[in-house]
């Protein structure tokens, strides 16, 4: 099949073909989700919590970031690769520079960094330089603390309207890509028409380009807890290969997710 490449889910966009992304962190599991036709594999900074048993995403490590990318690009022929730039890896345009550089020669397509306004002139620096952004806005995970805890973004009218602001924003410096965790369904889709980029949505509703779930939580795994955003589609079906083929299918046919699955 052919290589999926950021232009292949821009026109995917364009012609309303959803978009499937699931997290991976190692060849085997990367190679299953290739092989079922996953579009996008994110090596998220979940790792931190699904693999180590961190309470959040903040210990994880660039090395530890790439070590992974290494593995799940070796598990991969098809589909397009993001990696997550941990937290504090891009404070300062400099450190998005060789932290993404070293992201990008693990076998990343792309590198994903969470916040709004402050990160436009990294955002614009990396486009310059040859290595594709996708931004990453609502609940950011490595803020956690500063939000309070694992709370839905968005939700009051000031704050939709920040969230819209600095979409627009990302999308102007360059961003080619972007993921909204955890806000109001009717933002979201508001969102997703005002960009010309591919949208991606975790808990986001069903009105996104495409949509992201960890793997662990679509297998029903994960050692924490079932977010209200996912869906266990192996005790659905079984069969892991079954479950992946059908979580695509699901949101190939806009069957995922319902509004049991989004917030308001």
């Amino acid at each position: 099949m052919k290589k999926v490449t950021i232009s292949t889910l821009i026109k995917m966009k364009q012609q309303g073909e959803r978009i499937s992304v699931i997290t991976a962190y190692d060849a085997s599991f990367a190679k299953l989700f290739d092989e079922q036709g996953m579009d996008a594999i994110l090596i998220g900074d979940s790792l931190g919590m699904v693999l180590m048993g961190e309470d959040d995403t903040l210990p994880v490590t660039t090395a530890q970031m790439a070590y992974h990318t290494r593995s799940v690009r070796k598990g991969t022929q098809r589909a397009f690769v993001i990696a997550d730039m941990p937290f504090m890896s891009y404070a300062t345009v400099e450190q998005s520079y060789a932290n993404a550089t070293q992201l990008m020669a693990a076998g990343a397509s792309m590198v994903k960094m969470e916040g709004g306004d402050w990160l436009l002139d990294s955002v614009r620096g990396l486009t310059d330089r040859g290595i594709p952004v996708c931004g990453h806005l609502g609940l950011t995970p490595q803020s956690v603390h500063k939000l309070g805890g694992f709370r839905v973004q968005g939700r009051e009218q000031q704050q939709a309207e920040e969230l819209v602001n600095q979409a627009v924003a990302l999308e102007n410096a360059g961003a080619l890509m972007l993921v909204l965790e955890c806000v109001p369904s009717v933002l979201a889709n508001r969102i997703t028409q005002s960009l010309n980029i591919p949208v991606i949505g975790i808990g986001a509703g069903p009105g996104t380009d495409g949509q992201v779930l960890v793997m662990h939580d679509m297998l029903g795994i994960s050692a924490n807890y079932m977010p209200k955003f996912s869906k266990n589609y192996l005790n659905e079906c079984g069969d892991i290969r079954k479950a992946v083929s059908l979580y695509i299918e699901e949101v190939k046919q806009g069957k995922f997710p319902t509004e049991e699955h989004s917030f308001s």
